[in-house]
């Protein structure tokens, strides 16, 4: 990706880390950069204006040799909330200001906006390194830096503790769900956009394996690997929101399901969601899934019609935010506002909310489900269309009620319909 036509005010960029193991990462790191990195394509005409950053080169250990830039609105409440963003492959800092819409919702809302930039020096195509264990373990590397980031604006800018929230897209939404595994002492909730669950890779070809096909592992193994990354900890963890287009075809939608597995689980949630709802312009299926005391801990977002990349809506209505004028930053939804809205940032009355979707229920034997589309048979089992829950043998015998809340996506619901 060219550089922005507006660079952001900095110094010069780190150097690269020493010695072989670094350029054991940089090998690999050339593998990796084809993992979530795509084609460098030179972005369309159309582009927003640049975001004011500036960049803050000392601010605390940085073992991942990363750049900390800072958005920092002109009205900032005391105690601000803290918004870190990540980031995808072959953009930098400014590019992603500038088109993710969340700047233009930092001035609005008032929160600090922190953006963290990988190098060339670390990664090629400067990708964050999620699946490398050297950079995505707790107190190491570019995990590590990432977190210091967070604490420098809670310290230099007064930024309040117990807001501080993270979210990015591909390399940086895998490396999203790393900072929330890792330190759930430190991140309050984070949204994982067109990302991977945690540990899902530790060295490249598994890396490519989880992006497309996918790995499916059970709810309760993804679970264990989040506590894993902080054996010790025993506190309440991150609120977590999945982003995900339905034609991904470099980080294949599978993931939004094992990410929503993982995180239920960790939250000793089950994986069907509570409630359903279409929001945006564009009918995105929203799945909540919420915790006992009725706030959503997990929450899906599955974008229809898109590939891959940060879905946004470009202009000055109630919900829009974003531009198209870069590569990955695809015309939809605003998924920044909706996050935001999920971070609890943005003031009442901002938005009308989730729609709910109206339901239709179908009581009928699995035979009769699968005859007239609202089910699949596999390996004489059936399953739910959407859903995929197992329904049991698909015969004339058994019988089951299904919800359809939104349009095809059908849920078991024998006790509860609509």
């Amino acid at each position: 990706m060219p550089p922005s036509a507006n660079p952001p005010r900095s110094l010069p960029g780190p150097r690269p880390r020493p010695g072989a193991a670094h350029h054991l990462l940089g090998r690999l790191a050339v593998l990796a950069a084809l993992l979530l990195g795509v084609a460098v394509v030179a972005p369309p005409s159309g582009a927003a204006a640049a975001t004011d950053l500036v960049r803050v080169t000392d601010f605390g250990p940085n073992p991942g040799q990363l750049a900390m830039y800072v958005h920092r609105p002109a009205a900032l409440p005391v105690a601000p909330p803290v918004v870190l963003a990540l980031h995808g492959c072959t953009q930098n800092a400014q590019v992603y200001a500038d088109h993710s819409g969340l700047a233009e919702l930092a001035d609005r809302h008032g929160f600090l906006l922190v953006l963290a930039e990988q190098s060339s020096a670390n990664n090629p195509n400067k990708c964050f390194n999620w699946f490398l264990p050297a950079d995505s373990s707790r107190g190491q590397g570019e995990a590590a830096s990432l977190r210091q980031m967070a604490a420098h604006a809670v310290s230099a800018y007064g930024g309040d503790p117990g807001r501080v929230h993270v979210t990015g897209l591909s390399a940086g939404g895998a490396m999203t769900a790393v900072l929330l595994a890792a330190y759930p002492d430190a991140f309050a909730a984070g949204a994982v956009v067109a990302g991977l669950p945690y540990d899902c890779a530790r060295d490249t070809a598994t890396a490519f394996t989880c992006m497309n096909p996918g790995i499916d592992r059970t709810p309760a193994d993804w679970a264990r690997r989040v506590r894993d990354a902080y054996p010790s900890w025993t506190g309440p963890r991150p609120r977590v929101s999945v982003w995900h287009g339905d034609r991904d075809t470099t980080v294949v939608p599978r993931n939004a399901d094992e990410l929503r597995d993982q995180w239920t689980a960790v939250h000793g949630l089950p994986q069907t969601p509570a409630r359903t709802s279409l929001i945006g312009p564009n009918s995105t299926r929203h799945e909540e899934y919420p915790a006992a005391d009725g706030t959503v801990a997990v929450e899906v977002n599955r974008v229809p019609a898109i590939g891959h990349g940060t879905p946004v809506d470009p202009g000055t209505g109630p919900g829009q935010c974003g531009s198209t004028g870069a590569p990955y930053f695809l015309a939809s939804i605003c998924s920044s506002h909706w996050i935001v809205r999920f971070f609890g940032l943005a003031g009442p009355g901002q938005d009308p909310g989730p729609s709910p979707a109206p339901a239709t229920c179908w009581t009928s034997s699995n035979y009769r489900h699968v005859q007239e589309g609202r089910a699949t048979t596999s390996g004489g089992l059936t399953y739910a269309r959407g859903s995929r829950q197992e329904m049991g043998l698909y015969n004339t015998f058994v019988t089951h009620t299904l919800k359809e809340s939104p349009p095809g996506w059908f849920t078991l619901a024998d006790t509860h319909c609509p």
